[in-house]
């Protein structure tokens, strides 16, 4: 790191907001380049006391039970990811005429010259597991990546790490791309947009315009879905360099600039000699694990973004052969008696269910939780055709039910009122009785989880547990 970014900081006021991972990591990159740093935490008790003992030691002043009041004297307030933009703290900047900004942008500013480039990846769904794909085929070409972001280790870690790597995947949130206004990505792509986070931006077109922020300033590629023209017109909307692209990828055939599928075979018609005439073959869809719909659309963005790069063909699909998805997203438990059981438990909105729900037939689903305001007419409407039966379970499950009535009076409802331990295990017996050989039952909650588990991991890991414990009840 050149001696221009550590002057930039040293003497600096910085008031970092959040003792979480994010806030942690910044105040002691911060502290270490010489800014003088105060974190602020609204939290207290014994596991932030100790987070602050050990900062406190590094120089850093922490000031726990008040983050609504600005430090006096403040040149510079870095924000975690989660605090709304309508936070006191902020409000409190605003008129004090400071700058509020993320990780994100703390860890673009501390680029050395020699950094490597980003490709970036937003979206409502499917977020993770197009990066990790997108760095499992840099991988395979031979490139020293990392896919970090919104995922993994602290971003301004990994910028100020010794590693060097060749480019970074990387994966941000609409609340980080909000908190990043200098952000220049190589190339980026925008999978999907879905009302989601409403509450945190205020409107849906505050959600799409902060999303639209990772194609400002690329240089090679802006990647957009065919089959969601909002994010096209995201595309169309950003100031990027000249001769930047826009690359759409789609699950039909594709058009010139675009990537797609052609008979099983996922190809591209972006990045070659020809586009017009030319299509370049870079995978089988059985290549994709799984192969459900949507996760060929995320393994068609990251081929984008790393073609976009100059990978070869042969990488796109040895680095899409090696990729194994993260738990908990669309994962094959196991079979009994003729029916798959399958955890998606990270759909924790309507579109992330509506996705999951479109990659089998005929399904026994499992939903319910934490509505946070969504409605379900849609969802229920575009899937009901391939519904067998549902199990309704959590606090808002009654919601579901509601448009299942709605939408879909023939298919068989079973509601769980329970919310004790025991309750998933009693969802996937009910479940179990409603399947025939053939059948998936799928749990695809569409709703969070927070209402019964500590988080979406915890009732995936109940859903399976529950799974298992039935084929040994076969066995």
């Amino acid at each position: 790191m050149g001696s221009r970014q550590v002057s930039d900081w040293q003497g600096m006021n910085v008031t970092v907001a959040g003792l979480g991972v994010s806030g942690v990591s910044a105040a002691r990159a911060l502290a270490g380049l010489g800014a003088r740093v105060t974190v602020v935490e609204g939290g207290t008790g014994e596991t932030h006391e100790a987070r602050a003992a050990e900062l406190a030691e590094a120089g850093i002043v922490v000031r726990l039970g008040d983050a609504q009041t600005l430090p006096e004297g403040t040149d510079l307030v870095v924000t975690s990811p989660g605090w709304k933009p309508s936070s006191p703290l902020f409000a409190a900047a605003a008129a004090a005429g400071v700058d509020v900004v993320g990780d994100v942008e703390i860890a673009w500013r501390l680029r050395g010259p020699d950094a490597a480039p980003w490709l970036a990846i937003t979206g409502t769904n499917g977020k993770t597991t197009t990066t990790r794909m997108l760095a499992s085929i840099l991988t395979a070409a031979g490139l020293r990546t990392a896919a970090i972001g919104n995922i993994g280790t602290p971003i301004i870690d990994v910028v100020l790490g010794e590693e060097h790597y060749d480019v970074l995947a990387v994966e941000l949130s609409s609340y980080q791309l909000h908190w990043a206004p200098s952000l220049r990505a190589h190339s980026a792509a925008v999978l999907n947009l879905a009302p989601d986070h409403l509450d945190w931006h205020g409107s849906m077109e505050a959600y799409a315009a902060d999303k639209g922020r990772i194609y400002e300033g690329n240089t090679v590629a802006c990647v957009y879905n065919a089959a969601d023209p909002a994010t096209e017109e995201l595309v169309r909307a950003a100031d990027v360099e000249e001769g930047c692209r826009a690359i759409g990828f789609t699950l039909g055939t594709p058009g010139p600039s675009q990537l797609g599928v052609v008979e099983g075979l996922l190809v591209d018609r972006a990045f070659v000699a020809d586009r017009h005439k030319q299509a370049q073959e870079l995978a089988e869809v059985a290549d994709v694990n799984p192969p459900a719909p949507h996760n060929i659309a995320n393994a068609l963005a990251a081929a984008a973004l790393a073609r976009a790069f100059g990978v070869e063909p042969a990488a796109v699909r040895d680095g899409l052969r090696a990729f194994r998805p993260d738990a908990h997203r669309i994962e094959h438990v196991t079979e009994v008696a003729g029916v798959a059981y399958v955890d998606d438990s990270k759909a924790t909105n309507t579109h992330a269910a509506e996705a999951s729900l479109a990659a089998y037939e005929p399904i026994v689903w499992i939903a319910g939780g934490l509505a946070k305001g969504a409605t379900f007419d849609e969802l229920v409407t575009a899937s009901a055709k391939r519904l067998r039966g549902v199990v309704l379970i959590g606090a808002d499950r009654a919601l579901i039910g509601e448009a299942l009535a709605r939408h879909a009076p023939e298919v068989p409802v079973v509601d769980l009122e329970r919310t004790d331990t025991g309750a998933m295990s009693a969802a996937v017996r009910e479940a179990a009785s409603l399947a025939r050989p053939g059948d998936t039952v799928l749990l695809a909650p569409a709703c969070a989880s927070m209402d019964m588990f500590t988080n979406y991991n915890e009732r995936g890991e109940a859903f399976a547990e529950a799974v298992r414990a039935l084929a040994d009840e076969h066995a």
